[in-house]
């Protein structure tokens, strides 16, 4: 009996000793706050009602912009080398569960090209295709770049000594990414670069416009936007009128409201199809700069010069650009965790609110990382597919953009080149897809529904067309 009652003694101690662990992680809805943000007059126009359709977006981080590693012994394995996980159709189903509508997945293509004309790698190419395709059967928008491609050897470097080099680079890689996603329709967005800048310069990550290298920097990414835009419109397909996301300086609210930044001409017949990109981590020492590195955890949602903080660069954003009918999306957004979860739940849901009413969709940073003193920008943890911070994700949801449900698009099976009609020009196009190397798996084209794309639907396909099946799958 007495054995029994020190067990039963025992087993209560260490019971009410997890209670409080357990209550720490409990969710807790009523730090999301009840806020009354007054929204502003948005011109109604097709570039403006796209951009809300987008609704809330969050960042595949760490990922395919990884361009270092220790353990890399073939190129796949990039993707791995700084989230640790790879990424899975499981992953992105649940971020269109929890209410995003947007996927937002940074690639550094500078590893991945070869020779003097940047050709891409097929088996980068193809692992980059694959979760674009997660995203869009998921009826999810999807924002596709070139990320850390900053580099005087390697990639672009936007000052006029690197302009010859840089422009290659631009025009090469781009024209072989909008070659093959051609046939995507809207719900693919390009974004010709992330935070262009002059790396290593003492003015690397602000736009002063009093030095002389950032006026003349500016001016290249001015005319890198150009090529950008005028390479991917060339390609034609529905790249003709794609939607397109152009950055300034550093991809900075200042490098994008400054006066020498110019947004780059569109052909005629593109209204609005051209979309500014921010990204905007403000105030830094709250949103962005560790406690280590000397930020604070602190910003006070009663606070006006605090919540100045947030608005400032929301109102030059909303004077020059979207008072004005011009797209904007803020690309990178977030606070890292420094412990303080009431405070990033009221900081996210008070600046998603104010970016709606101003017409400006935003998109969460999320690097997977959630231990450390670094950079904590982890969000939702892939290796559970569960958001360890669901509080900041529902007060962003509840002041995003309304959600819209898009109707199921329409699968024509064996139009490889999606004009519609299933025909010869298919059937070689199939035939020519499949040769290649390492394609990836694309629904249209798997005409016997078995989930890969092969000779067996090739073979299908010619005998539709010389009439001896009768018909293909349909949706």
């Amino acid at each position: 009996m007495k054995k029994t009652t020190a067990f039963l003694l025992c087993f209560l101690m260490i019971f009410t000793a997890l209670l409080p662990m357990q209550n720490a992680n409990a969710y807790d809805a009523s730090l999301i706050p009840n806020l009354q943000i007054p929204q502003k007059n948005i011109p109604n126009n097709d570039g403006m009602n796209f951009v809300k359709g987008l609704r809330l977006g969050w960042n595949l981080g760490n990922t395919f912009d990884a361009f270092n590693g220790t353990n890399i012994t073939n190129e796949l394995d990039y993707e791995t080398s700084w989230s640790g996980i790879k990424t899975t159709k499981q992953m992105i189903d649940a971020i269109k569960q929890k209410g995003f509508n947007t996927v937002r997945i940074p690639v550094s293509w500078h590893p991945h090209v070869s020779g003097s004309d940047y050709k891409i790698s097929d088996v980068w190419m193809n692992r980059v295709q694959e979760v674009v395709n997660y995203c869009i059967d998921n009826k999810m928008y999807v924002i596709l770049n070139t990320h850390h491609d900053v580099d005087k050897v390697k990639g672009y470097f936007p000052s006029s000594q690197y302009m010859a080099s840089s422009k290659k680079y631009i025009t090469s890689v781009w024209a072989q990414i909008a070659a093959r996603f051609a046939n995507y329709d809207e719900h693919l967005i390009f974004e010709g670069m992330n935070e262009p800048r002059l790396v290593g310069h003492a003015n690397e990550w602000w736009p002063e416009l009093t030095n002389s290298d950032v006026v003349d920097s500016i001016n290249c990414i001015n005319q890198l936007n150009q090529d950008f835009v005028n390479t991917v419109r060339a390609t034609g397909g529905k790249n003709a009128s794609r939607y397109l996301m152009c950055p300034g300086y550093v991809a900075s609210p200042d490098g994008a409201t400054n006066d020498y930044f110019r947004m780059p001409n569109d052909i005629s017949g593109n209204n609005n199809k051209i979309i500014v990109s921010v990204h905007a981590y403000c105030p830094w020492n709250f949103a962005g700069l560790a406690m280590a590195d000397g930020g604070t955890n602190a910003w006070n949602i009663n606070d006006s010069k605090d919540q100045s903080e947030v608005t400032w660069f929301m109102d030059n954003i909303y004077n020059k650009y979207t008072s004005r009918g011009i797209p904007v999306i803020i690309g990178e957004c977030g606070a890292v965790d420094k412990n303080n979860l009431k405070t990033r739940v009221e900081y996210m849901s008070y600046y998603v609110a104010q970016a709606k009413a101003r017409g400006i969709l935003c998109i969460l940073w999320d690097n997977n990382n959630f231990s450390g003193t670094g950079e904590l920008f982890g969000f939702f943890d892939r290796r559970s597919c569960q958001f360890k911070f669901p509080e900041i994700i529902d007060g962003m949801v509840k002041y995003a953009f309304e959600a819209k449900t898009d109707p199921d698009p329409v699968i024509v099976y064996g139009d490889y080149n999606n004009d519609g009609n299933v025909d010869a020009l298919d059937f070689a196009g199939l035939k020519k897809y499949i040769m290649a190397a390492d394609h990836a798996y694309v629904k249209n084209l798997d005409v016997n529904l078995d989930n890969e794309v092969n000779a067996f639907d090739l073979a299908i396909l010619k005998k539709y067309l010389l009439g001896m099946v009768s018909k293909l799958p349909s949706n």
